[in-house]
Order: structure tokens, then sequence, then C-alpha cells
């Protein structure tokens, strides 16, 4: 039942940052304060929400849920806990949420960032960065879903790419997203 939290706290953070896309833009552009007031609470709230996700997902990998068709995929009961870790992000499935969850905290330093800055160009760089994260998180939720189910749940998982059984991997993709 927890992997049905994280798949809810996508929608949710999709839903979110729909709404910073546009109600921020269309505020700047009609001079609506109220609409430009929404950017920075669509974009905690869309931070919370892809963190929430992510956090279940992890736990998924932690306690060996090979009811999630993408832990059965990439990892086992004999891995490691760091490279279970690791796997979070070994896949497909994972490194877009790695990715939406980067750009979400981006989103958010930006968000904090620029209250010095005018409402109305605030309101649009933050839309921008919303319009990025609809996208992002559309794109993993219809495509590349990392909550899918298997049925029956297997025995077992495979194992995480022996590539990607390394030290370095631990960090390595992080710091890539990260820049």
């Amino acid at each position: 039942m927890i992997p049905e939290f994280g798949q809810f706290a996508l929608v949710l953070a999709l839903c979110l940052s729909v709404s910073q896309a546009v109600l921020p833009l269309v505020g700047a552009h009609s001079g609506r304060s109220d609409f430009m007031a929404l950017a920075r609470p669509t974009a905690a709230g869309q931070f919370v929400f892809v963190a929430l996700a992510y956090v279940v997902l992890t736990q998924a990998f932690l306690a060996d849920d090979f009811s999630v068709r993408y832990v059965a995929q990439n990892s086992n009961t004999e891995l490691p806990t760091a490279y279970k870790f690791a796997a979070v992000w070994g896949g497909h499935e994972g490194s877009l949420l790695l990715w939406s969850m980067i750009l979400a905290v981006w989103t958010l330093a930006v968000a904090a960032a620029s209250r010095a800055q005018p409402a109305m160009f605030a309101s649009r760089v933050i839309g921008v960065l919303g319009i990025v994260s609809a996208g992002v998180l559309a794109f993993t939720i219809f495509t590349s879903n990392p909550f899918d189910r298997l049925i029956p749940a297997a025995f077992e998982g495979n194992d995480l790419n022996p590539l990607l059984q390394d030290p370095a991997m631990v960090a390595h993709p992080p710091m890539l997203y990260v820049g």
C-alpha cells in the first residue's frame, strides 16, 4: 500500500507543477498579484510531494518490496544497503524521479532566493520552472512510472546492473544532476 502513496504524491506534485506553470505566468501577463503570489507556495508544495515520492521509493528498496516492478528489476535481498540507495536512481524510472527531485530542490531554492526580485519577474521564472517540472513529472507518471506494481510479486529481485555496483556510483549521478 505504501507505493500507492508515492504514486499519489507524484500525481499531486504534477498538479501543483501545472498550477505553478500556469497561474503565475497568467498573473504576470495580466498584472494579477494574487496569481503571482501562488508561485512560491506551489513550488514548495511540489517539492514536498516529489520528496515524499522519492522517500517512498527509497523505502521500497530498503524493505525489498518486490511487488514494485522497478524494485524487483534493480535490487535483491543480498544487495548491500549503500547500493540499494544507489539502485533508486540506477534505472530509467528512478533516474527520472531523481531528476524531478533535484529540479524541485532547485525550484524551491529559486523561489526562496527570488524574494528580493520584482514579483512579475519571479513569477515568470518560477512559472517556467513549473513548465519544465510538469513535463518531467508527466513523462515519469505516464511512461516511466517507478511505482508500477508487479502482480504477482517476485519472490526475489534481479540485481542492480554490475556496472553500477561501484562506490562512485553512489555519489556520481546526484552530483551530475546537481551540476
